[in-house]
């Protein structure tokens, strides 16, 4: 291809050449194409070609990559060492699992910032700093429905990443993602660097990413993000975090440039509410959505976010909200579909005023809304495993159904409560629970007891091949 173009450009000099038989000079260089300057005699200096590799890449680097450490845990899993004996009241084995993440230190005090899945059902974490130090860490507190943790260990003057703003980014800026991908195999544990460009804010991930499970209002980058990257800092070029590494979709289990993170403006407000509470208060408004009986994201994205149920005494009651009104704003943000409500709702604070518009038949209306903290007793509160009931997922259920998931516990009977309050009727698969993926109707069992119990239950399921989340307290 070279050699081609060569030719042709050497033939449209030749033909501009001929078309007057004796050019004047002046004529000549007129026809003549620009020149580049001359080149410099002599090699270039050393000087000159060090400043060109300083970057403001490089200098973002220097100044988050101190405060960049690898968060490793293990977890404890327990399995019968005979299987009669077990079945008997026998005595069980253990299996210890390595896990490896990243995290970014926000206080110099020793508190750190990482994912939920990193350290979620870890007896044992620790982290490493990036000359090798290493420290036991103490994990505050979990919020798994946004993928957030925060972890604390015993140091002092530590190094803190700047935290950046995520509301005004730039789609095409630039991204670096730090953090220690494939920990394990490559043995180091000072982070390396990828980088990349803003590729889309707002983003919703259903049901996809490394950690599954649906993500809304995401960041999304094509700088390279793998295995262990999860819950390191994604930085702008001006060496500010401006997201948490959560997940990436891929069909073949590395970076295929499509990875995503939390908004640092929601991390703050999950790590401070961490911090002095031990628990993220949960924003309640009392609205559940339509469930919209459609099958492609795409079509879900169009469809519209109408209101099916209106709690008693809610906020939204307070406010005048009505079954059947359609969500079509929230604060300075339009409303399309369920995600954009749910990830609306992501980023309030208990107390706040949320104005809302609904379309009431030909009508907008303005209304407010005061969050308030997620109800200890309300009909949000459900006993889950007294109304209802789970079979696991079978090969034989899945072609019968028409599943697309492989694995789950599918809802073989729901109560009238469970379907208003949580919205899982007969036929859902339950996909996820927490940071679990759930392969049988046990495990499902199991992991809303366990997550009941420390605080709300965040829930992936799948209806008609599309995947919603919800979220309900244990009574």
């Amino acid at each position: 291809m070279r050699s081609r173009v060569t030719a042709v450009c050497a033939m449209t000099l030749v033909l501009l050449g001929c078309e007057g038989a004796n050019p004047s000079r002046s004529e000549a260089q007129s026809r003549t194409l620009p020149q580049a300057p001359p080149r410099p005699a002599g090699p270039v200096p050393a000087s000159s070609v060090d400043a060109s590799r300083r970057t403001a890449i490089t200098t973002a680097v220097e100044r988050v990559a101190p405060a960049v450490v690898t968060v490793q845990t293990e977890t404890v899993e327990r399995y019968p060492v005979d299987f009669l004996e077990y079945f008997m009241g026998g005595r069980t084995g253990e299996r210890r699992n390595a896990g490896i993440g990243s995290g970014f230190i926000v206080r110099g005090d020793g508190i750190i910032v990482t994912n939920a899945h990193v350290v979620a059902g870890a007896s044992r974490v620790s982290v490493a700093m990036r000359d090798g130090t290493r420290y036991e860490a103490e994990v505050v507190g979990l919020d798994e429905s946004n993928d957030l943790a925060v972890v604390r260990i015993k140091a002092r003057d530590l190094p803190v990443a700047p935290l950046g703003r995520s509301s005004d980014l730039i789609v095409g800026e630039w991204t670096i993602a730090i953090g220690n991908p494939f920990g394990f195999v490559l043995g180091n544990t000072e982070p390396s660097v990828s980088v990349g460009v803003v590729s889309g804010v707002g983003r919703n991930l259903a049901g996809r990413g490394d950690a599954g499970g649906a993500s809304l209002d995401m960041i999304q980058t094509d700088a390279a993000i793998n295995p262990g990257n999860s819950g390191g800092p994604l930085v702008n070029a001006s060496g500010e975090v401006i997201g948490v590494n959560s997940s990436i979709y891929t069909p073949s289990g590395g970076s295929v440039g499509l990875g995503f993170a939390i908004p640092i403006d929601r991390t703050k407000r999950i790590v401070e509410d961490l911090l002095e509470h031990g628990a993220v208060r949960q924003p309640w408004v009392g609205i559940r959505l339509q469930t919209p009986q459609v099958q492609t994201a795409r079509e879900v994205a169009s469809v519209g976010a109408v209101v099916a149920r209106v709690v008693p005494g809610s906020p939204a009651e307070k406010a005048g909200v009505q079954v059947g009104d359609q969500l079509v704003g929230a604060g300075t943000r339009p409303v399309r579909n369920p995600f954009e409500w749910e990830a609306r709702l992501l980023d309030l604070r208990v107390g706040e005023q949320l104005p809302i518009t609904v379309r009431r038949g030909s009508r907008d209306l303005r209304l407010t809304l005061t969050v308030a903290d997620a109800p200890e007793v309300t009909a949000r509160k459900v006993t889950v495993l007294q109304e209802l009931q789970l079979v696991t997922l079978t090969d034989a259920i899945r072609q019968e159904r028409g599943v697309a998931s492989n694995m789950g516990a599918l809802v073989y009977r729901s109560s009238d409560r469970i379907r208003d309050e949580i919205g899982l009727q007969e036929g859902d698969v339950i996909a996820q629970v927490g940071q679990s993926r759930i392969n049988s109707a046990e495990a499902a069992s199991a992991a809303i007891e366990r997550y009941g119990a420390r605080g709300p239950v965040f829930l992936v399921f799948e209806r008609n091949r599309r995947f919603y989340q919800t979220s309900f307290y244990l009574r």
